[in-house]
């Protein structure tokens, strides 16, 4: 309905009532905050023309307006900082329904028979219980005790909606929700480091595979963290890598560990603590050495994480549905401009990139070489006997036009 799209659209721009009146003032169109405060109710709806200069203002199409909202979003979990400000807080939650509505839309065309395959909640009061419901996640997805190479990824092979927000922020990290009571959303602040970044995502996963009701909110904390750690490293695999009991671990260990599982040295710190592999008065001085070292602002780059999350599903289902014309090359593009980048093709070459009067100056073997090699690896095997089979006379060293393919 429109009182809902117009306020979606509204926190979606970032704009407060009084802000958007302000704009639409500057476009020729002015409006009063009361005006559109009853357009959001659903007391009053706008003319034709008031509903142009609102797509207008808020940069979406009438259409998206006038739609009927196809996706509910009940949001169950909001993992952020406390100065993030309530209207940066609304901003995300829109703009989360908003390309959550466009994937779901997109399965329901494509993929109408599919459904989440995420286990049922399991009731979880105690840290085992933590431990085994991302076990239990762990054996769903097949995943064995092997390192988690693309979490997102994975999400998506398994049914979950996975939005990334790239506006720079450190108040945000991620957004948990359901569609429709059924479709899984992650919302997830793309632009932290990517060992934070998976952390995140599996912390929300403990929200959405956990029942925790009743559980005091700092309790609860601890608990879906102890199930991120878990789904990203299971007891037995630390285990397996550390032994099940150390004097002492070196730093140097702990970020190839962090290299290979995509956990933060901090995070490997602290399960090792939990699992008691080292004792708690080895952890509290390896604490200190972070704390010294400023660690728990930025870890040594030398261990960063090199994999890559990348989420897919859309571009694939957008390009899919436009070639299958089941929407306009024109939607297509409006739902994922990045889709249709085209695709200029390039000969890699290891010859010189010369002129070609430049080429016919080198010696007759160096010539032969070069335009070999370009030929070989435009149209693959080529013998250059072709060339010598012609005779002198077909290749005018006075106009060099002849050679413009080999020099381009």
């Amino acid at each position: 309905m429109f009182s809902q799209r117009i306020r979606q659209a509204r926190l979606m721009a970032g704009m407060s009532q009084e802000e958007l009146a302000a704009r639409l003032t500057e476009l020729n169109h002015p409006l009063t905050k009361q005006a559109i405060s009853k357009y959001e109710n659903g007391d009053m709806l706008p003319k034709p023309t008031t509903i142009f200069k609102l797509a207008q203002a808020l940069h979406v199409d009438t259409t998206y307006l006038l739609e009927t909202p196809t996706l509910h979003v009940d949001w169950l979990a909001f993992r952020r900082r406390v100065n993030l400000s309530a209207s940066t807080e609304e901003r995300i939650k829109s703009y989360g329904e908003f390309k959550a509505e466009q994937q779901f839309n997109l399965q329901q065309l494509l993929h109408p028979a599919e459904t989440p395959h995420f286990p049922t909640q399991q009731r979880v009061t105690t840290v085992e219980d933590a431990e085994r419901a991302a076990e239990a996640l762990r054996a769903a997805w097949h995943l064995d005790d092997h390192p988690i190479e693309n979490l997102l990824g994975m999400i998506e092979d398994h049914g979950g909606i996975v939005i990334e927000w790239i506006e720079a922020t450190t108040d945000f990290d991620a957004l948990l929700g359901v569609g429709n009571n059924a479709a899984p959303i992650i919302v997830v602040n793309r632009t932290v480091p990517p060992d934070q970044l998976r952390f995140n995502v599996a912390h929300e996963l403990g929200h959405l595979c956990m029942d925790m009701s009743g559980i005091a909110e700092d309790e609860l904390e601890k608990l879906v963290n102890r199930f991120a750690a878990a789904f990203l490293v299971p007891a037995s695999v630390a285990r397996r890598e550390l032994a099940a009991e150390r004097h002492h671990i070196d730093w140097l260990e702990i970020g190839i560990l962090k290299q290979k599982y995509g956990m933060s040295m901090a995070s490997w710190l602290l399960r090792t603590k939990e699992l008691a592999i080292i004792s708690e008065s080895l952890y509290k001085v390896m604490r200190r050495e972070r704390s010294d070292n400023h660690w728990w602002m930025n870890e040594p780059s030398e261990y960063d994480y090199a994999g890559h999350e990348t989420i897919l599903r859309f571009k694939q289902m957008v390009l899919h549905a436009a070639a299958e014309r089941l929407i306009s090359d024109d939607h297509a593009r409006k739902l994922c401009p990045d889709c249709f980048e085209p695709v200029s093709p390039v000969i890699a070459t290891t010859s010189p990139h010369l002129t070609a009067r430049e080429l016919l100056k080198l010696p007759r073997e160096e010539r032969d070489r070069i335009m070999s090699e370009t030929l070989e690896q435009t149209w693959g095997d080529f013998d250059i006997e072709v060339f010598e089979a012609n005779s002198e006379a077909d290749f005018d060293d006075d106009d060099p036009s002849y050679l413009d393919d080999f020099t381009r």
